[in-house]
Formats: C-alpha cells, sequence, structure tokens
C-alpha cells in the first residue's frame, strides 16, 4: 500500500512448495501439503492505527479463498512475547499448532494456522 508515492505497508506471502529457506516455513511444508505462509507484515509507524495490517489480512483471505488455499500459516513470538502481534492474529481466527525455538534459541515462536473461511464467517456475525 502506497500513499504518495511512499509505502504504507506490505506483506510477504508464499504459498507451498515454494523455494524457500526459512524455519518456519519449513516447519509448515513438512506438516501441510497446501498452505498460505505469511512471513511478514510491516506498517509504517506513521501509519500504525490505520488499519492497514487488518486491509492486507482481509486480502490475503480473499486471495487464498480465490486460489483453492483453505489454509494460512504464520508465527510470531512467545519468547520474547509479542503481545501485539498475538492480539492482531487471535482476531483473524490463528491458532496455535505448535511452537519451535528459531535464530540459536534466542526466540521461541507460536505456530499458528487458521481457516481461509474464518474472516468471512466472523463478519457474518458483525
Amino acid at each position: 500500500m502506497t500513499l504518495h508515492g511512499q509505502v504504507q505497508a506490505f506483506i510477504i506471502a508464499l504459498v507451498n512448495g515454494a523455494p524457500y529457506e526459512n524455519d518456519n516455513y519449513i516447519w509448515f511444508a513438512s506438516r501441510m501439503s497446501r498452505f498460505l505462509y505469511v512471513d511478514r507484515v510491516v506498517v509504517g509507524s506513521e501509519f500504525s492505527g490505520r488499519g492497514l495490517g487488518t486491509r492486507l489480512y482481509e486480502d490475503l483471505f480473499r486471495f487464498a479463498r480465490v486460489n483453492g488455499v483453505t489454509t494460512i500459516t504464520c508465527e510470531y513470538n512467545i519468547e520474547p512475547p509479542n503481545v501485539a502481534s498475538r492480539a492482531f492474529h487471535d482476531r483473524f481466527g490463528f491458532k496455535q499448532i505448535g511452537t519451535q525455538w528459531v535464530a540459536g534459541r534466542t526466540k521461541r515462536v507460536s505456530l499458528q494456522a487458521a481457516d481461509a473461511n474464518c474472516l468471512i464467517e466472523a463478519r457474518s456475525y458483525s
């Protein structure tokens, strides 16, 4: 997302089968045959609080559904804790399906998965 040529926010996501060497992506790939992996979501600090992360995820969930991908995966730090990321992902129906230590055992991540259709269901009740 850009405004006047300045990047406000972006997301990097990869479908299963991508040639990507990342401990967390590999963890999902070893357990799932079809998924969309969110590697990162970045929102510029000056654009924080404007719902850009939510818009990116809404688009991501829509993309997954249109392309027949039913599972969206991601991870966030639980040691040290990333409370904001946990709250954000909880809103989209992500559930922990595992944990692992990464970065030379300096970080522990919660490996998460969500049904790509959960966003539609969540919105239908609001």
